[in-house]
């Protein structure tokens, strides 16, 4: 009798190590994921979230504004969505080189560490001259927010680490006479281009 007692308390102790073990074994795992997971997976996961309220994120940027952002697109490293909070049709463009801080609520934070299975996106292998590039091939006026302030106008073209912007009113075409000038900015000074 008393080495069946001694069995199954002996059993106990050894199912009770391999949990821990296991259990040892599935934090470390959790911590070396998180120690390698970028900041663009954690905007890909809030931009996922079924409710839609985790894609509004607050981003404090480099000059110390503020920017509301309904996630729509993140790219390899730029995010995009539509500012303030409700869509509408001012849309932004943000390069991650412009982020300080994304000021997120504790269940958008929480939800930002959740696993992402991304489908191959398009997005998530084009960089921000790419979109840059395309916003020059379309013609589009926008408005370029860098430390310093706003221009607008249209980007006339866009090189390795630059972007030249013809700089107009916003509500008239780009027209060789209603350009004032034309302002080449480094793209690393780009903390906001307004579509």
């Amino acid at each position: 009798m008393r080495w069946d007692h001694l069995f199954d308390d002996l059993a106990g102790q050894l199912e009770h190590e391999l949990q821990s073990e296991e259990a040892d074994l599935r934090q470390e795992e959790e911590r070396l994921r998180l120690g390698r997971l970028p900041l663009r997976d954690r905007l890909v996961a809030l931009r996922g979230a079924g409710d839609g309220a985790a894609a509004r994120i607050r981003c404090r940027l480099r000059s110390g504004e503020v920017v509301r952002l309904r996630l729509v697109t993140v790219g390899r490293d730029w995010m995009a969505g539509d500012l303030g909070e409700t869509s509408g049709p001012d849309q932004a463009i943000v390069p991650f080189s412009a982020v300080e801080a994304l000021l997120l609520d504790p269940a958008q934070a929480s939800l930002s560490l959740e696993p992402v299975r991304e489908r191959s996106e398009l997005a998530a292998r084009l960089g921000i001259a790419f979109l840059l590039r395309d916003l020059c091939r379309r013609r589009s006026v926008v408005t370029v927010r860098t430390l310093t302030g706003d221009a607008t106008g249209t980007i006339d073209r866009v090189g390795r680490d630059h972007l030249d912007l013809a700089e107009h009113d916003r509500d008239r075409a780009r027209r060789a006479a209603e350009v004032h000038q034309v302002r080449v900015i480094p793209t690393d000074q780009v903390l906001l281009v307004r579509v």
